[in-house]
């Protein structure tokens, strides 16, 4: 039976406060400016900062509680995206050098844990790939295959450890998991003590390369930098070149009440489309202590589908078959991952821009080690080191492949198909029909409003044209906000910008 209960947050952001931070109050000089306060801001800053150079974070929330708040924290080398295809993509080297850039990625995040003491759960657990019932049993040794040949030691086993049979699986050791929350904390905390600064609700309104590099807050004030790192889940300093090959999805995650050792402790990810993703997590407030089981999946392209719950209720279905030992559901939340055209993240130097100014972008899914990578590359970079992960992250690299080619073409015509919006008749015809808590796009004249009632029954009217690249914005029953489909930028139900590309609020209705 399918429940509609569960907070509405992920157990991460529910379970920990962090740091007590101040928005920018005065201009400031830096040796470098970082503009997003995620596991890929921060982990830059704390490399950074160990190297001996200032740093200055800002970001228009708090720490962590965008997308590194949302994240199930599968700290892996098993990619999302295969590694044959990889192959296909990069050839044998890319892949390589991508297993190797997220074996490091798991090991920095263990060696941090360790040289700071944090206290965040971190453990080394395996990872299991199976295929679901229907599938083609060959895609597991296909990728058992590639996977050996990137560098990564696997192995063939005949069942995962889980209360269902899975078949055949992939085993990958020395994965990971943690409390991505807790981690971010214990950076804040490093980076501060090493002489960095961290200002939240602080948004970038412009950012400047040059000597120096600058960015201008929405306080009015500047930050003066060597280097600038756009470290935001999509950067908000470009207007086209990374958008146009990356897309945004949404993705869903339930967490189920389970009994204490009910369940093995590892990783397991099926190969189904859209695909399932499951971990445990024993989650600790104050004196209180709960095992949870933790379901993701079910994911769409951002502003393409409407279907409210529906998602999670699919999800509870599919845990409570394979899991009937799972409980009550305890949270439920979403979150938005960036999928490059070549499944792999831009990391490097901004495409067209100054030579100081430098993004991380393109999580493909797998935030946790993309971040990480993230902060060693950048790091390398300025300060003046040659890493040999540099060409196949580079943002300004071509997509070789007839296969990223095809795929960069159906995704790019997918979002121009959105400006065919301009000639609906709305969704709605008037805000009548829209009830407390929902939104609706209408027309008016020649203008699509986003029109949302909140809980009160007040009618809060703004455009409907997204101001990054004018896009048409969609209702996210789920999370109560306007989405772009075209490049991922959200709002709030009254029109506030809360994760980019675009800098700024959706129009008044004049």
């Amino acid at each position: 039976m399918e429940s509609d209960s569960g907070k509405s947050v992920s157990p991460w952001l529910a379970s920990v406060e962090m740091p007590q931070t101040k928005p920018l109050e005065k201009n400031i000089e830096t040796d470098v400016g970082i503009v997003g306060a995620g596991i890929s801001g921060l982990t830059t800053a704390y490399l950074l900062a160990r190297e001996g150079k200032k740093v200055v974070v800002i970001d228009d929330g708090a720490i962590g509680d965008g997308e590194t708040g949302r994240t199930t924290a599968h700290i892996v080398n098993a990619l999302d995206d295969r590694y044959y295809v990889l192959e296909r993509m990069h050839g044998q080297k890319g892949a390589r050098l991508a297993a190797e850039s997220h074996t490091e990625a798991i090991n920095k995040v263990e060696e941090i844990v360790r040289a700071e003491k944090i206290d965040c759960e971190f453990e080394r657990v395996d990872g299991y790939l199976f295929e679901p019932p229907g599938g083609d049993p060959k895609n597991i040794e296909r990728e058992y295959h590639a996977t050996r040949r990137a560098g990564i030691f696997v192995e063939l086993v005949d069942k995962a450890p889980a209360p269902f049979e899975t078949g055949r699986a992939l085993k990958f050791p020395e994965q990971a998991q943690f409390h991505p929350l807790k981690y971010l904390r214990a950076l804040a905390l490093q980076i501060e003590k090493r002489g960095g600064a961290i200002f939240t609700k602080t948004r970038a309104e412009n950012i400047e390369g040059g000597e120096p590099g600058k960015i201008s807050t929405n306080g009015g004030k500047t930050i003066s930098a060597k280097a600038i790192v756009v470290a935001t889940n999509t950067p908000v300093n470009d207007r086209v070149i990374i958008h146009s090959k990356q897309t945004p999805y949404r993705t869903y995650v339930v967490a189920f009440a389970i009994p204490e050792n009910s369940v093995p402790t590892i990783l397991l990810w099926d190969n189904d489309m859209p695909y399932h993703y499951v971990r445990t997590q024993v989650v600790r407030n104050g004196s209180r202590e709960e095992t949870l089981l933790i379901v993701g999946g079910e994911d769409h392209k951002t502003g393409q589908h409407d279907e409210g719950s529906a998602p999670f209720g699919r999800l509870e279905h599919w845990t409570r078959e394979r899991y009937p030992i799972a409980g009550e559901v305890r949270y439920r939340w979403s979150g938005q991952v960036m999928e490059p055209v070549d499944k792999l993240g831009y990391i490097g130097r901004n495409p067209m821009d100054e030579k100081n100014v430098y993004v991380i972008t393109g999580d493909s899914g797998n935030g946790m080690t993309h971040g990480t990578i993230g902060g060693i590359l950048i790091t390398d970079l300025i300060m003046g080191r040659q890493n040999p992960w540099e060409t196949l992250y580079d943002p300004k690299r071509k997509t070789h492949s007839i296969k990223s080619l095809k795929e960069y073409v159906r995704e790019n015509a997918d979002v121009a198909a959105q400006y065919a919006d301009f000639l609906m008749r709305g969704e709605v015809a008037s805000v009548d029909e829209i009830k407390p808590g929902f939104g609706a796009v209408l027309r008016r004249g020649t203008h699509l409003i986003a029109a949302a009632r909140d809980e009160k029954g007040k009618v809060h009217e703004r455009s409907a044209i997204c101001p990054h690249l004018g896009c048409v914005v969609r209702w996210n029953h789920v999370e109560k906000t306007w989405d772009c489909p075209c490049h991922g930028s959200r709002y709030d139900l009254t029109g506030k910008v809360l994760n980019g590309p675009s800098l700024g609020d959706l129009a008044e209705v004049k």
